[in-house]
């Protein structure tokens, strides 16, 4: 009991993290290892646990990213779709020691840039991508995110900024409805097999659900300088702990 109220708990605060910055898997996976779960199971069934809370967040943002003029929402939908299903068959059939050791470098480059186009719009428009730069770079985000998925959610923030998106709110919606569809293929796959632990993963998609959709109202509340802020220093603090990581391995 104690133990399911502990998923519950980091589900929710998990729903909140991934509707502000992403990052969400790094407090259900240690949570659900912490209640027993094998580490394979606890992987697949924290992917599965918070899709939910994605879907709901995206949901909250919907008025946000009908606002989006930049790019074509529905061409990047397609794509992202489609580069996590890439994704998924090469992360089924390949190792995923090589893309490990790039995530911490990832996670620095795309910090960097989304600070820059963050704070410095003059050279951050410099460096902008058009045409169809912007799809084939989204297809290759796409095809990360659903064979690792470590920082996506900063790449991707990083990308809509050199894509020429400026609204912090309507990034970070567009951000979580991309990351949604790339899971979807996997989480799909997930469900049709045996390492799902379902007991765990119920409770928790229930808790992410509601922390998904109450982060994402509460995100859209703070300021846009605010949010910026925050989304660098968790960007910061990832970097840290993945390099620390790599170096301890």
């Amino acid at each position: 009991m104690v133990a399911m109220m502990l998923l519950m708990l980091a589900a929710f605060a998990s729903g909140v993290l991934n509707a502000v910055a992403g990052g969400g898997a790094f407090i259900t996976f240690p949570a659900l290892l912490f209640a027993g779960v094998p580490p394979v199971s606890a992987n697949v069934s924290s992917t599965v646990a918070l899709f939910p809370g994605q879907m709901a967040s995206a949901w909250a943002y919907r008025n946000e990213i009908r606002g989006v003029t930049e790019v074509s929402v529905t061409a990047f939908s397609v794509v992202s779709l489609v580069g996590g299903v890439v994704g998924a068959v090469l992360l089924l059939t390949t190792p995923d020691r090589a893309f490990a050791g790039l995530v911490p470098w990832l996670l620095l480059f795309a910090t960097a840039v989304f600070a820059v186009g963050s704070f410095m719009p003059a050279l951050a428009a410099r460096l902008r991508l058009g045409g169809r730069s912007v799809l084939v770079v989204q297809f290759v985000i796409a095809v990360y995110g659903g064979y690792f998925g470590g920082g996506i959610g900063f790449l991707m923030l990083a990308a809509l900024t050199l894509f020429g998106l400026r609204d912090i709110h309507a990034m970070n919606g567009l951000r979580i409805l991309l990351a949604a569809l790339m899971n979807g293929a996997a989480v799909a796959a997930f469900c049709l097999s045996d390492a799902v632990s379902w007991p765990e993963t119920a409770v928790m998609a229930v808790s992410a659900v509601v922390g998904g959709y109450a982060g994402a109202h509460a995100a859209k509340r703070v300021s846009r300088d605010v949010m910026k802020w925050v989304v660098v220093s968790i960007g910061v603090g990832l970097t840290l702990y993945f390099f620390v990581k790599g170096a301890g391995a």
